[in-house]
């Protein structure tokens, strides 16, 4: 059996789970395989769970018995799904997919009419194998859609900023509490804020509410680290930056000869953190966590910068 196969993006790893009734009717999900390996990790137990009976056909059924026996049997695709210990090399050799903080690594498969987005985990304890399912036009035209991001607005409609799809939002209540929830798009008018039955809002309705209740919200944008090292004009020490935070406490660092902005840049460097992410995170420290300026896709690779565009007009209301 031919697949196209690779490893999932970080955008089609929000569709390695279950989704919600309004994102699975978009994306035509059919339902979900579930599968153990067992005490010495040889055997295969699986379970199925429906979520479109008008999509779960006897045709879809042996499509994916296809494709597991593919993934079991066929050299090209690393014959992951033949234990455990074969699944934990195939994760090895492919460490670009993995996935919360390396525990789950995800992979697609394409087919002419299905997409099977694949999460893996090799631990002995836990579900060693799941496989959401979609139609593949329903789930690549939603998707398609999505990338445009979901906005968060004034009840008057202006574009406070904008987050990725599967980012999360810190919702600052009046009485100090702190709330963050990861948001799902929906449409352009449309977004899922965390989990329950509630969690759809239209974002003029969110936007009042927050209004209302003497609530504010930040975005905790994904493509910022949770920590970095900067500098800020007021200190001439190095500091560190958390993200969502409005402040930054001093880190102690003898520089030996470097200047401390160099320092500052090797600092990063170890954690993985590039200069635009560096930039990203000092300007929402200092100007706000909603500001153009604290999104790290506003600069060059150098940290500097990146003229702005014409904002898009093109959303609906």
């Amino acid at each position: 059996m031919e697949l196209t196969f690779q490893a999932a993006t970080p955008a089609e790893r929000l569709y390695t789970e279950g989704q919600s009734t309004q994102i699975a009717g978009q994306t035509g999900y059919i339902g979900h395989l579930r599968a153990d390996m067992g005490a010495d990790g040889k055997g295969f137990f699986q379970t199925w769970r429906c979520h479109r009976g008008d999509m779960d056909t006897e045709e879809f059924h042996q499509e994916l018995e296809s494709v597991l026996n593919t993934l079991v049997g066929d050299g090209q695709y690393g014959g992951f799904l033949k234990s455990r210990d074969a699944m934990r090399d195939f994760c090895q050799e492919h460490p670009e997919s993995g996935f919360n903080e390396g525990f789950d690594f995800g992979f697609r498969a394409d087919t002419a009419q299905y997409s099977y987005l694949i999460r893996l985990n090799t631990y002995s304890d836990e579900k060693n194998l799941s496989i959401c399912c979609y139609r593949r036009n329903s789930l690549d035209r939603h998707m398609k859609q999505a990338e445009k991001g979901i906005r968060f607005i004034t009840p008057h409609y202006e574009e406070k900023f904008r987050i990725a799809d599967g980012d999360m939002v810190r919702i600052k209540c009046w009485d100090g509490r702190e709330l963050d929830h990861v948001c799902r798009y929906i449409d352009d008018c449309h977004v899922e804020i965390g989990k329950g039955w509630d969690n759809l809002f239209h974002i003029c309705q969110f936007a009042e509410m927050m209004e209302r209740n003497g609530n504010s919200v930040i975005p905790l944008r994904n493509s910022l680290p949770l920590v970095c090292y900067g500098k800020v004009p007021e200190k001439k020490a190095i500091v560190m930056f958390v993200r969502g935070s409005d402040n930054w406490r001093s880190a102690h660092f003898v520089t030996k000869g470097r200047t401390s902005q160099k320092l500052v840049d090797e600092l990063n460097s170890e954690m993985g953190v590039t200069k635009a992410q560096a930039a990203a995170m000092l300007a929402g420290a200092t100007q706000g966590w909603a500001a153009p300026a604290a999104d790290p896709k506003n600069y060059d690779e150098q940290g500097q910068p990146i003229k702005s565009r014409r904002p898009d007009r093109g959303d609906a209301r």
